[in-house]
C-alpha cells in the first residue's frame, strides 16, 4: 500500500494531510534502529528473534531480488495497536470500480487512509451517505516509496513483525517493491506487481532460507488464501456479468424495474458467495480467518482485493519470460510504465505472450 504524507501549497484538504502528517511523524519517533532493540535487555526474547529474522529477510531482498538496499526496514516500532492506518474503499452500487481519491504527491488512488479508526469510520459514513458501497479495513504496512529515507526510511512495525516467517517476508518485500515502481493514477497496476513481488519473492526466500517448519506453515496457509481468491475472483466475474446487464435492461424496461433486476441478481450472487465460502471452509478445519471479509463483503471490498490481484497472473508470467531474473523483469516492467493506462495493459499481456 502506497500512503504519502506530502503536502503543497493549495492543498485542497489541509485537515486531512494534517493528520497524516501527524500520524506518519509519530511511527517515525517511534521507530529506533533495530540493533538497539536487540541491545536492550526489556525487549523480549520473541521480539528479539523476529527482529533478526526480519534483517536476514531485508539483507535477502535486496541481495537475492534485487530491491532497493536503503535505510527502509532497519528501524523498529513497537506502535502498540493492531493496524498502522486503516483505510477506506468505495465504490457505486453497480459497479466494482473503486472510487478514486486524488493527492498532489501520488496522483489518484482507489482509497483513502487514516491513522485513527474514529475518523476512517467517519470518512466512509460520508461517502456511503454520496450512494456508495463502503469498507473500512486496518492495515498493517505502507510505504512511502522511498522518498522518506532520508529520515529513516519506513520501519517495520509491530503490527506485522509477528506474521510467521513467510508471510513476514511478502510484507517486507511487497514494501520494497513500491520503491522499485510506482504509477501515478494506476492502483491496480502498483498493487498488482507489488503483490507479484511478494509471491514470486516469498516463495524464494522459504525454498532458500526457510526451515521444514517454515515452509509447511506457509503453504498451509497459503493453500487457503489461493482457494479464497479463486472464490472471490469467480464472484467479481459473476457481479461484472450481472452489472454489464445494468444499461441494456434500462434501455427496455423502466428505470426502477431495471434497478430492481439487477439488485435481485446481485444479492444471488452475493448469497451464492456466502454458500460456496460455507463450503470451503469445511475442508479448512475450523479456520476461520476470511469470516470478517465475508461478512461484509459488497462491491468496495471485493474492488479492493481486485486492486491487488487482478494483473499477479500476468507479472509473474513476465518475471518467468525473463528468466526468473529480476533485474530484467523490473526494467521490463519500468519500460511500460509510461504508457497511459490502457496501452499499459495491453503491453503488459503482450509480455506473455
Amino acid at each position: 500500500m502506497i500512503f504519502i504524507v506530502i503536502c503543497v501549497t493549495g492543498c485542497s484538504n489541509l485537515g486531512y494531510y494534517w493528520q497524516n502528517t501527524q500520524g506518519h511523524l509519530a511511527v517515525m519517533n517511534a521507530a529506533k534502529p533495530v540493533q538497539e532493540w536487540l541491545d536492550d535487555a526489556q525487549t523480549p526474547d520473541a521480539i528479539k528473534r523476529r527482529l533478526a529474522l526480519s534483517q536476514r529477510i531485508r539483507e535477502f531482498a535486496s541481495r537475492e531480488l534485487a530491491l532497493p538496499s536503503n535505510a527502509s526496514y532497519r528501524r523498529y516500532a513497537d506502535l502498540k495497536r493492531n493496524a498502522v492506518v486503516w483505510n477506506v474503499v468505495a465504490a457505486p452500487l453497480f459497479s466494482l470500480q473503486l472510487k478514486t481519491w486524488c493527492f498532489a504527491a501520488v496522483g489518484c488512488v482507489g482509497y483513502r487512509g487514516y491513522y485513527n479508526e474514529a475518523d476512517a469510520k467517519l470518512e466512509a459514513e460520508r461517502v456511503k451517505a454520496e450512494g456508495f458501497e463502503v469498507n473500512v479495513y486496518g492495515v498493517p504496512a505502507y510505504s512511502t516509496l522511498g522518498y522518506m529515507n532520508w529520515a529513516g526510511g519506513d520501519p517495520l512495525l509491530s503490527t506485522f513483525i509477528g506474521y510467521p516467517e513467510g508471510e513476514l517476508a511478502r510484507m517486507i518485500f511487497h514494501e520494497l517493491a513500491h520503491q522499485v515502481l510506482y504509477v501515478k493514477d494506476d492502483t491496480m497496476f502498483n498493487e498488482s506487481f507489488a503483490t507479484a513481488v511478494e509471491r514470486l519473492g516469498g516463495q524464494q526466500w522459504l525454498a532458500q532460507n526457510g526451515s521444514e517448519a517454515a515452509r509447511k506453515e506457509y503453504e498451509a496457509f497459503d493453500s487457503k488464501r489461493r482457494e479464497f481468491r479463486t472464490l472471490t475472483l469467480r464472484t467479481r466475474e459473476r457481479l461484472a456479468q450481472v452489472y454489464k446487464q445494468n444499461t441494456a435492461i434500462a434501455g427496455k424496461e423502466s428505470a426502477q424495474s431495471a434497478t430492481e433486476s439487477i439488485a435481485n441478481q446481485k444479492l444471488q450472487v452475493m448469497q451464492q458467495l456466502r454458500d460456496e465460502y460455507a463450503q470451503l471452509k469445511t475442508s479448512w478445519s475450523g479456520f476461520a480467518g476470511y469470516d470478517r471479509f465475508i461478512a461484509n463483503a459488497n462491491n468496495a471490498s471485493l474492488g479492493a482485493q481486485a486492486a491487488y490481484d487482478e494483473l499477479v497472473p500476468q507479472f509473474e508470467a513476465v518475471f518467468e519470460k525473463k528468466g526468473k531474473n529480476w533485474k530484467e523483469f523490473y526494467q521490463a516492467i519500468q519500460s511500460i510504465t509510461p504508457l497511459p493506462k490502457d496501452e499499459r495493459r495491453k503491453a503488459l499481456l503482450a509480455m506473455t505472450q
